[in-house]
């Protein structure tokens, strides 16, 4: 079996240029090493709050890396700089709204903010492209929202089998 390899990019102007840490692609990686039985590895990137960059990563990610799948971290709220679903929506093919919404419907139980986010997902080819969040709790709450359906996607886009750890999180599949 082929290791997979998965985009994971945090979006930040000052964890990009050393003011603080990142804790979001670590918080992403953590949480696929615990949902994901398939062996994997991350490609990750750390960029700023730039449009043209964004985008210039997830097509190098999709397009040269050949990741499957492509998280984000960072730049989904309503600041004058968080552009990451307007980059998310101008590299892909298709737009998957359905994992926003989900994503926010969980958030909205632990925080009223969560109206406030712009998470989004779409398809780039053969890569699905899921935005998430910057806070290492929303992330984990988010992937657990939609992680269930995301090997199925990957599946009808002609990506890799990804399996899940079913203590963790059962992926769906429908039975043929």
């Amino acid at each position: 079996m082929s290791i997979v390899r998965i985009g994971i990019v945090t979006i930040s102007d000052r964890a990009s240029k050393g003011v603080y840490v990142d804790r979001g692609g670590p918080a992403i990686i953590e949480e696929l090493n615990r949902i994901l039985t398939t062996p994997w590895q991350p490609e990750s990137r750390l960029i700023a709050d730039e449009q043209p960059e964004i985008e210039r990563t997830l097509a190098e990610l999709c397009d040269a890396c050949g990741c499957p799948l492509v998280v984000t971290t960072g730049g989904t709220g309503p600041a004058p700089r968080d552009v990451t679903p307007e980059a998310t929506e101008a590299v892909c093919d298709k737009m998957m709204p359905g994992f926003g919404e989900a994503m926010r419907t969980a958030s909205l139980k632990s925080v009223p903010t969560a109206i406030l986010s712009r998470q989004t997902a779409g398809i780039r080819g053969r890569s699905l492209i899921l935005n998430l969040p910057g806070k290492p709790t929303a992330i984990a709450e988010c992937l657990g929202a939609v992680f269930a359906a995301i090997p199925y996607c990957i599946d009808l886009i002609g990506g890799p089998l990804l399996e899940t750890n079913p203590a963790v999180i059962k992926a769906f599949r429908p039975k043929v």
